[in-house]
């Protein structure tokens, strides 16, 4: 693990946030090909990048102080105020209001805008990920199989004790202090998002005269995926029938990614045009691509 990879002036730079700036830098990147795909100028992924950014920082702090209520209400400075402490779900719900805001505000086509988001999206989250793993948080339950990590300056220590306090069933003559071999769910995840990436590139293009599928998909992938390894995430916040509240939002995304789907499915097939002026730049003659 490398949890600080340098100090500048006193500032420790951290793997977690180095990655996670390469997972906007990579989203973004992609957004601009799945953008010129759709005949929609790739510029628009640079200009929404702060946008998105800045709306998936607060989302997902915004999302963590929401589950750790208590802590907040101890000490609401220090918390609202702490690097520590994201979220992806709340990052993935307020970086999607940031992009909506910005997609309305330019009058773009919304469901072209968010297809093109899809793979963006599934590459940042493995890109993300990694940014977990390298800080030694996110971690999974113990376990006794050989590709098993120990994350002992991880965040937190992945302890006996703390593991305990997660639900996770330990024999009591494992001291407190000792640290554990646990799941690398981030590693996991890795993997899952950039098969994701895969299959979403791969039908980027089938579905594209049917605006709000691809992003439809990857919601659908996504909830799937991470319903699936929160059986094996250490997580203290399952609260009904032994699920976590991110199973319960994995749920959710099931339901709109069935929504979206059976909405473009009676909209009328519509393949986007390039016009003479450009490729959709605000004031250009490029013709309307269908919403």
């Amino acid at each position: 693990m490398f949890p600080v990879l340098f100090e500048i002036g006193g500032v420790e730079i951290t793997s977690f946030g180095v990655m996670m700036f390469l997972s906007f830098l990579a989203g973004a990147w992609v957004l601009s090909k799945q953008l010129d795909k759709r005949a929609l100028d790739p510029e628009y992924a640079w200009d929404s990048l702060i946008w998105i950014a800045l709306g998936g920082i607060v989302g997902a702090k915004l999302y963590y102080n929401f589950l750790h209520f208590d802590a907040l209400t101890a000490d609401p400075v220090g918390e609202l105020t702490s690097r520590a402490g994201l979220v992806w779900y709340g990052g993935l719900i307020g970086g999607v209001l940031a992009y909506g805001l910005y997609v309305h505000r330019r009058r773009l086509p919304a469901l072209q805008m968010f297809d093109a988001t899809a793979p963006a999206l599934a590459l940042a989250y493995a890109v993300g990920r990694m940014g977990c793993f390298l800080v030694g948080d996110d971690y999974g339950l113990p376990t006794d199989q050989p590709w098993g990590v120990a994350f002992p300056n991880g965040a937190p220590p992945s302890t006996a004790g703390y593991l305990r306090t997660v639900g996770a069933d330990i024999p009591a003559s494992v001291p407190d202090n000792a640290v554990l071999a646990v799941h690398p769910t981030q590693l996991y995840e890795v993997g899952l998002a950039l098969v994701m990436f895969w299959i979403l590139l791969r039908l980027s293009r089938p579905l594209l005269e049917r605006p709000g599928r691809l992003f439809g998909v990857f919601l659908g992938l996504y909830g799937v995926e991470r319903f699936l390894i929160e059986f094996v995430r250490a997580k203290g916040d399952r609260f009904l029938f032994g699920l976590s509240t991110s199973q319960f939002m994995s749920v959710l995304l099931l339901v709109i990614a069935a929504i979206l789907w059976a909405r473009a499915g009676r909209a009328t097939p519509a393949a986007p045009q390039r016009g003479a002026g450009g490729k959709g730049r605000e004031g250009s003659t490029t013709a309307p691509v269908a919403r």
